[in-house]
């Protein structure tokens, strides 16, 4: 770390909930995340985005005029206000913004007040390749903005660490610890890295993610921030489940943690959906993984009795914003939901 980083020069990354000039999107085209499936995933897809125009730009990268077309045609028949959404051809190899997308930080004292960190993205630990398209991303969108460009130099992803806007990252060993992300960083060199270039004071430990979830247990599918020192988190109450210790475990690693101010974290917790199954695979489904938008809670549904009941506690988090469900029974075939489809753009 030669050059400045970006703590060093006065940026951050700002909560979720902080205002939003724009959402990112990377529109879904690969077939092999959705088999079968994709054209099913559309319509649900769109109806995120007419939430998200609703308060906000929405700025998709696309491969080329042939899907712009057929996107504006399906954002279109849902009724999106086309004049809130931008289009970019930045091509990509899938559609998982939050992970590839550009990690926008903010500085209001500085000349340039909005920068953009480019981590390495190697798609999960080499899961699914290619993904050159995907690694290069943040690059090009900075340069299109003119931005501010830092390049760590290591694997990161957007769904793997949680933002409280003060100064406190909440994120898993089990995936940032992976030896298929980072082998040659020990806990320390790697908390020193989130803390450089993602402006942060402290970095917060959960041991697990969910099962099912292939990208070894990103943060946002069990724990996340609604406001600096309250946290929603997942728990499953059937004992038989597979899920049941391990979200058990996580709960006992949050209430033993402690803020910058010394504060415990107000904790709400949150159930899972009963088990999603397809073609006899367990799919990463939770209610964590929702967006928060400038007007808008953003959460996928699954078709489930509990549905309802996590919408109500999550509403219960948000008092200045509207908690709208959106069906995610097909999306989720692709082993993420909404907040792995998107990427905020903060405003300054």
């Amino acid at each position: 770390m030669t050059h400045p980083t970006p703590k060093q020069l006065g940026y951050f990354f700002p909560a979720e909930f902080h205002p939003h000039t724009a959402t990112w999107l990377s529109w879904p085209h690969k077939e092999a995340s959705w088999p079968g499936k994709i054209h099913t995933i559309f319509p649900h897809y769109s109806r995120f985005v007419k939430y998200l125009a609703d308060s906000e730009l929405v700025r998709i990268n696309v491969a080329n005029s042939t899907m712009q077309a057929f996107a504006t045609e399906q954002l279109l028949k849902a009724g999106v206000n086309m004049d809130k959404v931008e289009f970019f051809e930045h091509p990509t190899n899938d559609a998982w913004c939050r992970d590839h997308g550009p990690a926008f930080l903010i500085n209001p004292a500085a000349a340039e007040k909005k920068a953009v960190v480019d981590w390495n993205y190697n798609a999960w630990g080499g899961k699914y390749p290619p993904f050159d398209l995907d690694d290069i991303i943040p690059t090009r969108i900075a340069r299109h903005f003119n931005l501010p460009l830092f390049n760590p130099g290591i694997i990161m992803e957007g769904g793997s660490v949680e933002f409280n806007g003060k100064g406190t990252i909440l994120t898993s060993t089990c995936c940032l610890l992976n030896e298929n992300r980072n082998p040659h960083l020990n806990r320390e060199q790697v908390e020193n890295y989130l803390h450089q270039y993602y402006g942060a004071e402290q970095v917060l430990w959960v041991e697990d993610g969910i099962v099912g979830d292939d990208t070894d247990g990103h943060i946002d599918d069990t724990i996340r921030f609604v406001n600096e020192d309250t946290v929603l988190t997942v728990i499953e109450t059937d004992r038989q489940d597979e899920n049941y210790a391990l979200l058990q475990q996580n709960l006992r690693q949050l209430q033993q943690m402690r803020l910058l101010n010394g504060k415990q974290l107000n904790i709400v917790t949150l159930p899972m959906p009963d088990a999603v199954v397809f073609e006899d695979q367990r799919l990463p489904a939770s209610y964590a993984n929702f967006y928060i938008s400038n007007k808008y809670v953003i959460v996928p549904t699954f078709q489930c009795a509990k549905d309802d009941e996590a919408l109500g506690i999550i509403a219960g988090c948000f008092k200045d914003r509207e908690v709208v469900g959106i069906d995610s029974t097909d999306i989720i075939w692709g082993l993420g939901s909404f907040h792995c489809l998107s990427q905020q753009e903060p405003a300054v």
